[in-house]
């Protein structure tokens, strides 16, 4: 992996935008600030792998604009040693981002290629998921929970109550809901399992599809 000097200057500037843009937790700017973007995307974008955009990763999916994966992540309230359960691992930029934070990241892929991908490249990178799994999110991960937090990378129709079910009491789970566009969604778990639901803004993600993708 080459990581070069322009590089880091590069993220620095990324943070630089990021915290102008209302991102203040300083744990998730320096998480942003450490893990390489550019060797999360193909070759042909590496000079716009430190633009606040999102880019396309391959199997009709996206890696996320650096706000967008920096807000989730502000309203999950990490802290270290939380079993965070992702779903949508993707390129796993975002699990990344949470594994630098101190995060014990379980994370769901429902493209079969790009879960072998990113299974793979993570290994190689030397950051370890606690389980990285090929299945449908919308069930979550029942052998693993309950989870003190729970973040969906992709827009999701509804709520689905299989991961509510699985957030511990006084956990959190953020996702974003909609069809053309999303309304991000904080979902806090009471002590005693009554639930509080917050909007957050509109974004835009690709669709959270159900069962699990063959190709």
């Amino acid at each position: 992996m080459l990581d070069t000097y322009k590089h880091k200057g590069m993220r620095k500037k990324l943070r630089d935008i990021l915290e102008r843009k209302g991102i203040s937790d300083q744990r998730i700017l320096n998480a942003i600030e450490t893990v390489p973007r550019h060797v999360f995307m193909d070759s042909s974008f590496l000079e716009f792998a430190y633009e606040d955009k999102p880019f396309p990763i391959g199997s009709g999916q996206t890696i996320s604009q650096p706000y967008t994966v920096a807000f989730q992540t502000e309203l999950l309230n990490v802290e270290k040693g939380d079993k965070i359960l992702e779903i949508g691992t993707g390129s796993g930029y975002q699990s990344c981002i949470l594994l630098e934070m101190g995060a014990k990241v379980y994370t769901i892929e429902r493209q079969k290629a790009l879960y072998l991908k990113t299974k793979n490249f993570l290994q190689e990178l030397g950051y370890r998921p606690k389980m990285i799994t090929y299945g449908d999110g919308y069930k979550g991960m029942p052998t693993e929970a309950p989870f003190d937090k729970i973040i969906v990378t992709a827009g999701a129709p509804f709520i689905p109550q299989d991961l509510v079910d699985q957030l511990k009491p006084g956990g959190i789970l953020v996702i974003p809901v909609g069809t053309d566009f999303q309304i991000m969604k904080r979902i806090m778990k009471g002590p005693d399992n009554s639930v509080v639901e917050e909007d957050h803004g509109s974004f835009r993600f690709v669709p959270l599809l159900s069962k699990k993708a063959d190709d």
